[in-house]
């Protein structure tokens, strides 16, 4: 398979709609679907499940995802270590991707302690999806992230603790949970969750309307189509109509800096150096 052919399966796996895979590459939906036609072809297996109102993988399709994913990154990140050695891609900045509102309030002094650095250099900051930045790492789009886990896939990446901190449940002002003096993971149970643009249903994430960031999922839970669970710091001041609640015996959530573990450049180990200083407590005298 080329390359190109990889791109065009996985936009089709990762949105499961042919319509908008196709406005994500700007190709037309016939050429792309006979593209797909073309590629199922030729391995001899069918990669999905088309219906008028459906689009699933197969078994064949969820397997070449995984693989898929992996070896388009792996193509990225050879270009990119081979331009490196050649010294056309010496970076002049260093390109950090976050989610936007993901930093639990640590950037301002993760920036601060990095630029004192001897070897500092410009920090170029890029927000991603909710659901795409360990993509960025390990394709080169960038060289170092704030992830949230459990919730970012760590798979390829080497990370460093940073913060922990609890989970909270937001739901609709008048919910059944709000009379609880205590809400536990098993008081979720058939609640309706949010599922996060990028990533799909039969991953767990959720099983009610698809979100692409908090603003869409508080407006939602105003309006009483679902409940989301967020790690503390992603929750913004909590507006009329929604209430805020501690998951008492959620699991923490951990806030890390990440990057590519191929990747052992001096510009990654200083600014990796420079998070953990900020955010970790001087010791006593």
């Amino acid at each position: 398979m080329e390359t190109r052919e990889l791109e065009y399966f996985l936009a089709v796996a990762d949105e499961l709609h042919f319509g908008r895979a196709a406005v994500r590459l700007s190709i037309a939906q016939p050429a792309l679907s006979k593209a797909i036609r073309r590629i199922e072809s030729r391995l001899g297996v069918a990669l999905f499940v088309r219906s008028s109102r459906h689009v699933e993988l197969t078994p064949a399709g969820t397997a070449l995802r995984e693989h898929g994913r992996h070896a388009l990154n792996a193509v990225g990140a050879a270009v990119r270590h081979a331009q490196e050695a050649g010294g056309a891609g010496r970076a002049r900045h260093l390109r950090l991707v976050l989610k936007p509102g993901g930093d639990g309030g640590l950037l301002s002094g993760i920036l601060a302690a990095y630029a004192e650095q001897r070897d500092a250099r410009h920090v170029d900051i890029r927000f991603s999806g909710p659901a795409d930045r360990a993509d960025f790492l390990l394709d080169g789009r960038a060289d170092v992230g704030l992830l949230y886990a459990p919730f970012d896939p760590l798979d390829g990446l080497a990370h460093e603790r940073l913060y922990t901190e609890d989970r909270v449940v937001i739901v609709p002002d008048g919910h059944r949970l709000t009379g609880l003096a205590a809400v536990h993971m098993a008081d979720l149970e058939g609640e309706t969750m949010p599922v996060w643009k990028g990533t799909s249903k039969d991953e767990g994430a959720g099983s009610g309307p698809e979100v692409a960031d908090v603003v869409q999922m508080l407006h939602m839970i105003t309006a009483s189509r679902m409940i989301g669970v967020l790690p503390r710091s992603l929750v913004p001041p909590v507006a009329p109509g929604v209430v805020c609640l501690t998951v008492v015996d959620a699991p923490p959530s951990h806030l890390v800096i990440a990057w590519n573990e191929q990747d052992r450049r001096p510009l990654v180990a200083s600014f990796v150096a420079a998070a953990l200083a900020a955010t970790r407590p001087s010791p006593a005298p």
